[in-house]
């Protein structure tokens, strides 16, 4: 997922009126086709949060994907985001909250007339899905927190596929792949010597690779923290609240 709709051509002002969440909520009313097509990209990148929490909820497999799906179909109809006011922030908790207004108010209803036929708005590996809710449910969280926790790890896993893709594109997969373990100082990562051997790189290079990883990855997240809140102050919070979430 990028940054942008369009290219930035100055600092980080103007790049942050560019991004998702910013264009849903200004867009809605002036160019409703654009926000639509934003909120929609949002909608794919972040819909396993919410089926978590619809599982963690009491719902079986097979009806928290047509919730999930009923809900995004519901969520991209027309004239929804009317209501949506863009002091309401966060992209994380306008979802969450949505998310439980219409479980409350229209999903009995809607699922007794259309078991098993909503329409598919994300892809949704059921499978795939339930083999990672099967790793969340032994943390026994309750709902929300189970939720925030996987909007937590979406975020991260947006952030390490855009940094690989962008070192793939400029021909550093193989120097990616092997100092991907650095990033989170894994047990298991080789050492810089023994990268170094590897790439036919001195210590003093790989150390120096490592740095620029991790301070492209710090930029890569705040880039697609950005995408999901409202103004740039609000960055630095969601930040923190984040990784709260690993902390319970």
């Amino acid at each position: 997922m990028s940054s942008a709709d369009t290219s930035a051509t100055g600092g980080s002002n103007t790049w942050f009126v560019t991004t998702r969440w910013s264009v849903v909520l200004s867009a809605k009313e002036a160019d409703p086709e654009r926000s639509s097509q934003a909120l929609e990209t949002l909608c794919r990148a972040y819909w396993y949060p919410l089926y978590a929490f619809a599982r963690r909820s009491g719902h079986a497999p097979a009806d928290a994907e047509d919730l999930t799906q009923g809900f995004f179909a519901r969520l991209l109809q027309k004239d929804y985001l009317k209501s949506v006011a863009r002091e309401k922030g966060r992209f994380r908790s306008f979802l969450l909250a949505s998310l439980k207004r219409f479980m409350a108010n229209e999903w009995d209803r809607q699922h007794a007339q259309k078991r098993g036929g909503f329409a598919e708005i994300v892809s949704i590996d059921t499978a795939a899905a339930e083999l990672r809710f099967a790793s969340d449910a032994a943390l026994n969280a309750p709902p929300d927190a189970l939720f925030d926790r996987q909007w937590a790890t979406t975020l991260l896993e947006q952030t390490l596929l855009a940094l690989q893709e962008e070192y793939a594109a400029s021909g550093r997969a193989t120097l990616f792949e092997h100092l991907r373990p650095c990033l989170a100082r894994d047990e298991s990562a080789l050492s810089y010597a023994e990268i170094a051997t590897r790439l036919n790189l001195t210590e003093a290079a790989v150390k120096m690779a490592v740095q620029r990883l991790r301070a492209r990855y710090r930029e890569i997240l705040r880039r697609e923290i950005a995408e999901t809140v409202s103004t740039e102050a609000e960055i630095e919070e969601e930040l923190r609240h984040l990784f709260s979430a690993f902390g319970g």
